[in-house]
């Protein structure tokens, strides 16, 4: 017996239950006919119901079926014509994704025809496919949206006190035995005490976790015995991954999705997405027809103008969707709110931002997408993170994006590795990262937290990797190590990989030690990249992204070398968390602060006294001091009272050999500098030592020391 099918409402978009029924809407504007299907398993050759969407408003098709229950299966058949020439792709062959789908069962088998043409043959993207792919295709699920949040309410925590921890959800988690085996490597594991308790401990204040959209494992990894571990080849922007579900794909990886913000919550840890609006799993004209390519190409993907069969491309993956289109907008803060409301989640880190702030070629800092984020009530009040560049022409937009957006501060990361291996020249620039960089933030208002300084991303050599390596080592990507970039300034001392020298191994681990220290001691916001805590290591592969292996999953058998390294950083936090003037809501003047006598900050000459102007261009200089002022350092706190810090001296040494430093005084007659940290030694201090001012203290080659001013 046919359903009957009623009216329903063109909004909300995707597939609602009320209770009683469910509405479902998908936008279509140029096809000529919608098909629901409703499918009773994901099984091949499952049995299948088919009825039609009888209404079309707005460019939405739309209809209402009474009796559908959370747990359903669904997609969609879109008929119109088939022009590739035109840039019209629909074929009823082929099942869609409901892009508004908020779950995801099932994953793309590639044995089925998900082409919409035929493969092999001459301009084939023009040929047309008529055989059924839904035996292969992913289904859309009805879910019940219900949850019960408890207490929860988002940490908000203050940009200036973040400390950001990037991970995987299924990498952090795979191999960690204190953790029940079903829960490794899934949303439930992130949740589970040994990890909540790892990242408390640690001292980091939000995860930024890389992809957790729905994605597509590409046709050519498959076809290589790979997967696509990273996530950056998303097909949905509402349904959280089932890979890392522990309870289930028909809605259930919904509900501990939302247990695991919840849990990080509980201990004040943020949760922040990694998403990757920039383009989709269905790649260039010779990709698949999954979702928006057969609903809508010319809406949802930028076309190139004169020859809409091709697709314009700012990210080296085959398209861009069209952030022109009023509809492209719509799914994006659609998709945005959702996470933030239904998902509680608290910002986002945009991958490869430009290509979204791109008008008809060049990026744009008042793009729609950009002034729609500027003024939506929602997403304007959570953390925003730019990758700031694109792979397109003038795509690199460090220090461009505007007002309540920070930025992944790729200026800083080359500048600390320049410095610490050792380049000439680098004592001006190290100084404006080390202080926020003032010169791409302050002049349009924002603030040193603008910056999100790191030195290594999942995107490149690890930090153990980065000090191991000169070359990269992607050979079992199978490509030839054709692909990945030549990590910018890694630095290796002269011995590529593993050692058994110890004396090489000591000199790794302490620019390891250098890195980190510089990092979290630096203004503006420390991005860790999750495992170099602890010495991660990718054996060389800096483009693991396809490797969901030991390779890229978090070792957990942590030897004593290894501990230091992880105890070592958990004292730098702690003395960042510790100290308000290591992480100020204001850039540094270089003026004496009221009620002392001493400049915010001073630049300081081995000898202890302030740099000159002609000492920043010595070349050869790979020494420096700075001595933050303490005492009232211009910051007022929630209250309204002013912010009171010790005075700290921070000394850096790139140079081989050991440079005796003159210790500067600090505030006020009478006190002695107390050293707080010495990358000399494993864990960071040997000893609570006190020094006078004037008294000389001998940096190692390769080393940086943090004192504090006692009275």
């Amino acid at each position: 017996m046919a359903r009957t099918i009623l009216p329903g409402r063109s909004y909300p978009l995707g597939a609602v239950w009320d209770g009683r029924g469910v509405n479902f809407a998908v936008y279509a504007e140029h096809a000529e006919r919608v098909e629901l299907c409703l499918f009773a398993s994901v099984a091949p050759g499952a049995r299948v119901e088919t009825v039609t969407l009888p209404e079309f408003i707005g460019h939405v098709w739309h209809g209402y079926l009474p009796g559908i229950r959370p747990g359903q299966l669904y997609g969609y058949r879109v008929h119109g014509p088939f022009k590739p020439e035109e840039g019209q792709r629909y074929n009823p062959a082929k099942l869609l994704i409901d892009p508004y789908a908020r779950a995801l069962a099932g994953q793309v088998n590639w044995a089925a025809p998900m082409f919409a043409y035929q493969l092999g043959s001459v301009d084939a993207d023009l040929s047309y496919d008529d055989e059924d792919d839904a035996w292969g295709a992913q289904k859309g699920v009805v879910i019940d949206s219900r949850f019960n949040w408890e207490d929860d309410r988002p940490p908000r925590v203050p940009w200036r006190q973040s400390i950001i921890y990037e991970t995987h959800v299924k990498g952090f988690t795979k191999c960690c035995n204190d953790i029940p085996a079903p829960l490794r490597g899934t949303y439930a594991g992130m949740a589970s005490e040994p990890a909540i308790a790892y990242l408390r401990d640690l001292g980091v204040t939000a995860v930024e976790l890389l992809p957790v959209h729905a994605f597509v494992d590409d046709k050519h990894l498959i076809d290589r015995g790979l997967r696509n571990y990273w996530g950056y080849n998303t097909i949905n922007f509402f349904a959280p991954d089932a890979r890392y579900s522990s309870s289930g794909d028909h809605g259930e990886q919904v509900r501990e999705f939302k247990e695991m913000v919840r849990a990080l919550h509980r201990v004040g840890i943020e949760v922040i997405l990694d998403v990757v609006y920039n383009h989709t799993a269905e790649g260039n004209e010779m990709g698949p027809t999954l979702s928006f390519r057969g609903l809508d190409n010319q809406t949802y993907y930028r076309l190139v103008r004169d020859q809409p069969r091709y697709y314009m491309d700012y990210t080296g993956t085959g398209n861009t969707p069209n952030t022109r289109q009023p509809q492209v907008i719509k799914l994006i803060m659609d998709s945005l709110r959702y996470w933030v409301q239904e998902m509680h989640v608290d910002g986002f880190r945009f991958d490869l931002a430009a290509a979204l702030a791109r008008g008809l070629n060049d990026v744009d800092k008042l793009s729609v997408f950009l002034d729609t984020i500027h003024q939506d009530p929602v997403i304007s009040t959570v953390k925003l993170i730019a990758e700031p560049w694109d792979v397109g022409e003038g795509g690199y937009q460090v220090g461009n994006f505007p007002v309540l957006w920070a930025e992944w501060n790729g200026k800083y990361r080359d500048s600390i590795r320049r410095y610490w291996r050792g380049d000439d020249g680098q004592l001006p620039e190290l100084a404006s990262r080390l202080t926020g960089s003032s010169d791409l933030y302050e002049s349009d208002g924002r603030r040193p937290f603008a910056s999100v300084n790191f030195v290594t991303a999942h995107d490149g050599f690890t930090l153990q990797d980065l000090v191991s390596y000169e070359f990269k080592h992607n050979e079992a990507n199978g490509e030839d190590n054709r692909d990945g970039a030549n990590d910018n300034y890694s630095w290796n001392c002269g011995v590529e990989g593993p050692t058994s020298d110890p004396g090489v191994r000591a000199l790794r681990e302490r620019q390891q030690r250098n890195f980190m220290a510089t990092l979290l001691l630096s203004q503006g916001v420390p991005m860790i990249c999750g495992g170099d805590e602890m010495g991660r290591t990718q054996q060389g592969n800096n483009n693991a992204y396809c490797q969901d292996n030991e390779m890229s999953w978090y070792n957990w058998d942590i030897d004593e070398r290894r501990r230091a390294m992880l105890d070592f950083t958990r004292r730098i936090i702690a003395l960042r968390r510790a100290h308000p003037g290591l992480r100020r809501r204001k850039f540094f003047k270089g003026h004496v602060l009221h009620g002392s006598r001493l400049k915010d900050i001073t630049w300081l000459r081995p000898n202890g006294r302030e740099m000159r102007a002609k000492d920043w261009l010595t070349g050869w200089t790979r020494t420096l001091g700075a001595r933050i002022s303490g005492g009232q350092i211009g910051d007022i706190d929630e209250r309204g009272k002013p912010i009171r810090d010790d005075t700290m001296l921070i000394l850096l040494n790139a140079h081989s050999d050991e440079i005796p430093f003159t210790l500067p005084s600090g505030s006020g007659n009478r006190g002695s500098w107390q050293m707080e940290i010495d990358t000399r030694w494993p864990t960071g201090v040997a000893e609570q030592a006190r020094l006078a001012p004037g008294a000389q203290y001998l940096l190692v080659g390769h080393s940086m020391a943090v004192m504090r001013y006692v009275r």
